[in-house]
């Protein structure tokens, strides 16, 4: 598989990684990062758990969208929204992991069409690409 890769997000993180500083390199966004205290962190910061979300859930917002109107699934509605928690923690066989739960609301869809454009939409996401067989990923129409 190739990409033909259009953008390059660019990002720096200083510092400790999970206690330190992470920013964009443009300098538009800059964060202090702390481990969550689960993690036996200050708590006292950002964490690259919630930057995962973050983009997650927009991402996958809007691989739905593109996924609705390109196969003309219909339309997302203006008010649809994507919630993204990202957990971490330590796994049975060494190391840490991640695990996904994306939870989906599109108000005014009937469930069958909004549950064919959230499957497309993880076919659309280069999250969900990139994740794939890698974590576990629920996703909930709520």
């Amino acid at each position: 598989m190739t990409v033909d890769t259009k953008y390059w997000a660019d990002a720096y993180a200083t510092g400790g990684g999970r206690n330190g500083l992470a920013g964009l390199a443009d300098g538009a966004l800059t964060a202090t990062m702390a481990a969550p205290v689960e993690l036996g962190g200050s708590g006292k910061g950002r964490n690259p758990e919630e930057f995962f979300a973050l983009g997650y859930a927009a991402c996958f917002l809007g691989a739905m969208r593109f996924a609705a109107q390109s196969e003309k699934l219909g339309d997302v509605p203006d008010d649809a929204k994507v919630t993204a928690k990202v957990g971490v923690g330590p796994r049975s066989d060494g190391g840490f992991g991640i695990q996904v739960k994306l939870e989906v609301s599109l108000p005014s869809l009937d469930a069958a069409t909004a549950q064919i454009i959230v499957e497309r939409g993880h076919f659309v996401c280069p999250y969900s690409n990139a994740t794939k067989g890698n974590i576990d990923i629920e996703t909930t129409l709520v």
